[in-house]
Parts: structure tokens; C-alpha cells; sequence
């Protein structure tokens, strides 16, 4: 079983450090993985690609100001997280309930598998589709989690590493829309929402991360 690196901490356990007026929250999923059926989703890591275009997104303006970043306890998330940690000078707040919706009734599914069940989960919110997690209840349980890690995190802006499918259930309830999958990210992962962190209001809808746009409103 893969465990995180030292450099990451308990939740609720950030430095603190001073942020700008305005604060933002970025929420970035994490980009290509390592996919192999033999090991377990949440112990998946970031493929060569996926490394290398958080590696670059890191050095844009908006990764360089956070004051805190938090992640899901799945590795990819984790690996996501350290490197925008890394280029911050803040340690990885790691948050055992934003991972993504649970499918271990499933576990690995072939891609056109997996694609034509999450589209069920998304359509059929309030049921549990092939025993995965509702979407609803997974939607309830990362609005949950961002809402503690907008607690504890010190003034200013943060980033909120995770998964595609939660983090289109968090746009979802804070854009006020209803839960669908039109609103999911772009293929492939590694994409960024933002909010503005006192009013919760959306800045932005989904922006791949080498978007130069991610925090201005849209």
C-alpha cells in the first residue's frame, strides 16, 4: 500500500502566512495517471505526463501565491498536491474525505465501461448506481470537506487537489446548477475552477492547467 511522503500533514495543521486581500480557491484535479489494473485506483500515481504539466503549471502566478494547499489521501492527489506545495513553501494538507466518489463495488473498469457508468452516476444522482456512491452523497461529502479546509486554512488563497467527479459535484452545488455531467471536466484530467473564497461565488468554470487564464473571472 502506497503512504504519502513526510512532506505531508494533518489537516488543519498549515503555516501560517500572509495572504492578499482578495483570497481564491482553486480547486485542480489531478492530470494523467499511471493506470494499472493490478494495483488499486487510490494508489495510482501521476503518469510522466501528468507530472510534467503540474510541474509546469506550478510556476504560474496563481500556484506561487497560495498560503495552503489540501488534498484527498489518494496518491495521484497527493503527487498533485506536493508539487504545488513544493513551488508555495507550504506543506500538503491531506483530507481523508475529498476523495473521489467511491466505486470499490466495481473497482477497475475497461474505459468504455467505466465512461457508461459515470454517466448513470451522474444522470441518476439519487440512486446508487452499480453500488457505487450516490452523487449526491459524495456532492454532500467534498462541499463538506471544502468547507473545513476554507476553516482552517490561513487568510488567503488555497488550492483543493483532487478528483474529476467530486470536483464537478463541488462546481455544481456552488454554481447553483443541478448535478450533470455537461459540467465535468475535459478528458485527461488536470483541470482548475476557481471561487472566490468569501462569498463562494465561481470565478471560472473548468480551464485545462495550462490555461494562462485560471482566477480571472470568466
Amino acid at each position: 500500500m502506497w503512504r504519502p511522503t513526510r512532506r505531508c500533514a494533518a489537516a488543519g495543521t498549515s503555516r501560517r502566512r500572509p495572504g492578499p486581500d482578495v483570497a481564491t480557491v482553486f480547486y485542480v484535479t489531478h492530470p494523467q495517471v499511471a493506470i494499472d489494473p493490478a494495483v488499486p485506483v487510490p494508489d495510482w500515481g501521476l503518469s510522466p505526463l501528468g507530472r510534467s504539466r503540474i510541474v509546469a503549471a506550478a510556476t504560474a502566478p496563481w500556484a506561487s501565491g497560495l498560503v495552503a494547499v489540501f488534498s484527498s489521501a489518494e496518491r495521484k492527489a497527493i503527487e498533485t498536491a506536493e508539487v504545488l506545495a513544493e513551488a508555495a513553501g507550504v506543506a500538503v494538507q491531506v483530507d481523508p474525505l475529498m476523495h473521489e466518489n467511491d466505486r470499490t463495488a466495481t473497482g477497475f473498469l475497461p474505459p468504455p465501461e467505466f465512461e457508461a457508468v459515470a454517466d448513470l452516476f451522474f444522470a441518476r444522482p439519487h440512486e446508487s448506481v452499480s453500488g457505487w456512491e450516490r452523487a449526491i452523497d459524495a456532492q454532500a461529502r467534498i462541499l463538506a470537506a471544502a468547507e473545513r479546509a476554507l476553516a482552517g486554512a490561513p487568510a488567503g488563497s488555497l488550492a483543493l487537489a483532487g478528483h474529476g467527479g467530486v470536483g464537478t459535484l463541488l462546481f455544481c452545488a456552488l454554481a447553483g446548477l443541478a448535478i450533470d455531467r455537461r459540467h465535468d471536466q475535459r478528458p485527461g484530467g488536470g483541470c482548475v475552477f476557481a471561487f472566490d473564497r468569501a462569498t463562494r461565488r465561481v470565478l471560472h468554470p473548468w480551464r485545462l492547467l495550462e490555461d494562462a487564464g485560471i482566477g480571472e473571472p470568466a
